[in-house]
């Protein structure tokens, strides 16, 4: 490894096995990393907390049982047992970023990652979550120079089972919009010969007359010693054909360098699983003049959308905000009460206000009555709501605040 500071971490922390990839500055591209000089070990075994429990599924729950660590300790101790193969002995203050991907981001599995990373001394904002269609997405748009014009197939296996999925780009639409497509399953024979049959049936039946930018191939269960029909109508037209398992390390390795650093796929938005497709903000006055002030922006995964500020009622009991739901002109005024909110005179109430996604549907809203100076000491209240933004809950309400300053 030939980085000293600037590093960009990819971990693939999976159900059975983990892997580490770093960016190589010289190389270019992310380098999966071998546990052992010399050697093509690539995969540490994810494996048991020190209760026994699986760690994967551990790191799902909100809490642990009697007597054990916290689901998120458990995951700090082995982030920093696979952290140590890097072989540095600041990991953290030589990271620029750390991208870790799950095969589902469940809360439960973002707050105890998030949790874990910044026990370690990770900041937050340093911390990449994505899951595996995610890294998918990062993996195949900076794999090459140009970008993908054509669609992309994704066959993934797990022993007997293939899984085929498809990612498509719509450049009519800006930004430009890539989706992967729902999966189609296929249960494969043992008999090797009768593999070879079914999976070459099943990939004339999902490929057809498409031409794809690439193919890629992924999980345990596909081998080119059985797949000798199957591997020459894949490769049929000279086209581009890619078998690996670290995938998800080296899109989360590429997530990490595009998100802090390249930002080449700024005219492009993934319509992911954990999308939110909703943007939220306020009219308020900032600096004195009225403005709109955009506080969750859509496009942005759940985990990812935050935000904190402080604000100055101006004769309201309630705030307001306004919802731009995708794909409607309409904005929806959706109103949040405050009751028990002592009476003041205008601009004399300063609340904190903190908006913050806990699944893809729903947010969370606490707003914290901050008092105006000696003169209008805070109540100590805080209020909390958690919201959906479905259509049918918006409604016609009054003013919102002022931004302090």
């Amino acid at each position: 490894m030939n980085e000293i500071r600037n590093l960009l971490i990819g971990i693939d922390f999976g159900k059975v096995n983990t892997q580490v990839c770093y960016y190589d500055r010289k190389a270019e591209e992310p380098r999966s990393l071998s546990l052992k000089a010399g050697e093509s070990i690539y995969e540490i075994p994810t494996g048991l907390s020190e209760g026994g429990r699986d760690l994967y599924s551990l790191s799902g729950l909100s809490e642990s049982e009697p007597g054990e660590k916290e689901p998120w300790e458990s995951t700090a101790q082995f982030l920093k047992s696979v952290l140590r193969y890097l072989g540095m002995n600041d990991i953290v203050h030589s990271t620029s970023a750390l991208a870790v991907t799950a095969e589902e981001l469940t809360p439960e599995r973002v707050s105890n990652l998030k949790k874990a990373c910044v026990s370690l001394g990770f900041s937050e904002d340093n911390v990449i979550l994505l899951d595996y269609e995610e890294s998918f997405y990062y993996h195949v748009m900076t794999q090459r120079k140009e970008l993908p014009s054509r669609s992309t197939a994704w066959y993934r296996f797990a022993g007997e089972t293939c899984v085929f999925r498809k990612m498509t780009i719509n450049s009519k639409l800006k930004p430009i919009r890539v989706k992967i497509e729902d999966p189609v399953m296929e249960t494969l024979p043992e008999d090797p010969e009768k593999r070879d049959e079914a999976f070459s049936i099943f990939i004339q039946k999902t490929l057809g007359q498409e031409m794809f930018s690439s193919i890629q191939i992924t999980g345990e269960g596909f081998d080119t010693t059985w797949a000798v029909r199957s591997t020459r109508i894949l490769c049929f037209g000279k086209r581009r054909v890619y078998y690996g398992n670290n995938l998800y390390a080296r899109g989360a390795c590429a997530a990490a360098k595009e998100k802090t650093e390249d930002h080449s796929l700024r005219n492009f938005l993934f319509h992911s699983r954990s999308l939110v497709r909703n943007e939220i903000g306020m009219n308020m006055r900032v600096m004195g003049a009225a403005a709109y002030y955009t506080m969750i922006r859509s496009g942005s995964n759940w985990y990812e959308c935050a935000c904190t500020c402080e604000i100055i009622l101006n004769g309201t009991e309630e705030l307001v905000f306004e919802v731009t739901m995708e794909n409607e002109a309409e904005v929806k005024r959706i109103a949040m009460k405050l009751p028990g909110l002592p009476a003041r005179p205008p601009k004399t109430t300063r609340l904190l206000l903190d908006l913050r996604y806990v699944s893809r549907e729903k947010c969370r809203i606490s707003v914290t009555d901050l008092g105006f100076g000696e003169m209008f000491p805070s109540c100590g209240k805080t209020w909390t709501e958690m919201v959906e933004w479905k259509r049918e809950s918006a409604q016609t309400a009054g003013q919102g605040g002022d931004l302090p300053g």
